[in-house]
């Protein structure tokens, strides 16, 4: 989608008052004036925390606010009937819808069994280190509350190849069951990265990836969704991730754009990992976000390398860039929260560039409250400047580690289009950047109101731009 820009619209500590859904769809006009094509929202079914359950914490996929489960109807987010009249009213708004999917696991099983299992090394999960024994796990899910409606299949232990509780003696370790083995084709970290929490699924199982096809199936048809962000992917088998996604795309006859998180730094994983699903999924990229930690906590940090070992870099079209997450946000097991005054650089440099699909994060837009984040004004700014002005062919000026530019050519389609950006991570800088020979004696100003000066063109399409210390300048034609 040309410059497209998608919303993660939730973060970890949101107080909705199980509404969120409501308020989206009094937003989505909104959302489209910014320039918002397309929304992520966060997992819509029931979650072993009830009301309280951000939504990883996966128990019914087939209950989306719909049945009394885990103490509450609504979600944490609100009702099966919000849920599909938000879908609704953002798509009659231009905006296209991805879901969030949640397949590795589950909690909150409704039924305890007990099975034999080998406990394995934390470190090393190849490992094993007790001989077989008897234990306790929550691996039956029969979901009562919700009586067999849309689906009557029942999980049990033999559609799971590990837990991490003993229920019989309280211990917390990680048990593999009876004749399983972890998946292949998954992160190697911990020797096999298969496992991550919960009971999780074993997608070698053919009623487990048949149930989870039904279950596809199943949603799309309810919530004509325009694509899926699939959670947690280095644990799943990306051999059933291609079977799925294609399954889908062939089922409905969409696009279904599909975004993975792959959670890693180093980009040869996401590489691999695109690969073995031959393309079928796009990946955010995880390591241009810890490019941008790293420059944000240390002002030495050499600016020509930011887009070094980056999947933006290196297969621009299967990469979805972001600033930070709910993962990465203060309080977060990933924590890594780019820090304030590099905001604005990251944000120029994903929305405001040829190469990506960019995703920016609610807590940036809209604030952290429980961590006193305040809202991102600028980012506002920038999402304007993306919408009306960075179009056209793209010249790099990323030739010095404290200042770096680029620009924008413009194009015939959106008036007075064409941008120069200009960073810097140390003091005040110029740079003369060309910007295209239709502009000569063009008067160009900082849309960022940093710098009062105006600049203009010069006959063969050069401007000199500046920057103040530790900013970003965006020029404009005036």
């Amino acid at each position: 989608m040309i410059n497209g820009v998608i919303i993660q619209y939730f973060e970890w500590y949101m107080n909705c008052n199980q509404n969120l859904w409501n308020q989206i769809s009094e937003k989505a006009d909104e959302l489209a004036r910014m320039g918002i094509t397309a929304i992520w929202l966060p997992p819509a079914y029931k979650g072993i925390g009830g009301k309280d359950e951000v939504g990883y914490g996966v128990y019914d996929l087939y209950d989306l606010g719909e049945f009394d489960q885990k103490g509450t109807i609504k979600t944490k987010y609100g009702s099966k009937d919000e849920y599909l009249n938000c879908i609704q009213t953002l798509q009659q708004s231009g905006i296209e819808v991805y879901a969030d999917i949640v397949l590795n696991h589950k909690m909150g099983a409704d039924q305890i069994q007990t099975i034999p299992a080998k406990k394995v090394d934390w470190g090393n999960h190849q490992q094993e280190i007790t001989s077989e024994e008897t234990i306790k796990v929550a691996t039956k899910y029969t979901f009562p509350g919700r009586n067999n409606k849309y689906s009557d299949f029942k999980w049990n232990w033999t559609h799971f190849d590990g837990i991490d509780y003993n229920m019989a003696t309280g211990e917390k370790a990680l048990f593999k069951f009876k004749d399983k083995s972890w998946e292949n084709v998954v992160d190697e970290e911990f020797g096999n990265y298969d496992y991550l929490m919960g009971a999780d699924l074993d997608f070698s199982n053919e009623e487990v990836r048949e149930e989870c096809k039904r279950w596809g199936k199943w949603y799309w048809e309810l919530t004509k969704v325009n694509g899926f962000r699939l959670d947690a992917v280095k644990h799943i088998s990306a051999t059933f991730y291609k079977e799925w996604i294609k399954y889908l795309r062939d089922l409905t006859g969409k696009e279904l754009f599909t975004v993975g998180e792959y959670w890693a730094s180093d980009v040869n994983k996401l590489h691999r990992y695109i690969t073995a699903t031959e393309g079928e999924i796009s990946l955010f990229d995880v390591p241009l976000h810890y490019n941008f930690f790293s420059a944000s906590r240390d002002e030495n940090y050499d600016l020509t390398t930011i887009l070094n070992s980056t999947l933006v870099k290196e297969n621009p079209s299967k990469a979805v860039t972001f600033v930070d997450n709910h993962d990465t946000q203060p309080g977060q097991a990933l924590e890594s929260f780019v820090e304030r005054w590099f905001k604005a650089i990251a944000y120029s440099i994903i929305l405001l560039r040829n190469e990506g699909y960019p995703c920016i994060f609610f807590g940036d837009l809209y604030g952290i409250p429980q961590y006193n984040i305040e809202p991102m004004e600028e980012l506002k700014t920038i999402l304007k400047l993306r919408q009306e002005r960075a179009y056209g062919v793209q010249h790099d000026y990323i030739d010095n580690r404290n200042c770096i530019g680029w620009t924008r050519e413009g194009d015939s389609e959106h008036l007075k289009s064409g941008v120069a950006v200009l960073i810097s991570n140390g003091g005040y800088a110029e740079k003369r950047m060309y910007i295209g020979e239709k502009f000569a004696n063009q008067r160009f100003i900082d849309a960022m109101s940093n710098i009062e000066d105006e600049v203009i063109i010069d006959e063969e399409g050069f401007g000199t731009f500046k920057v103040k210390e530790k900013s970003v300048s965006i020029w404009t034609q005036i």
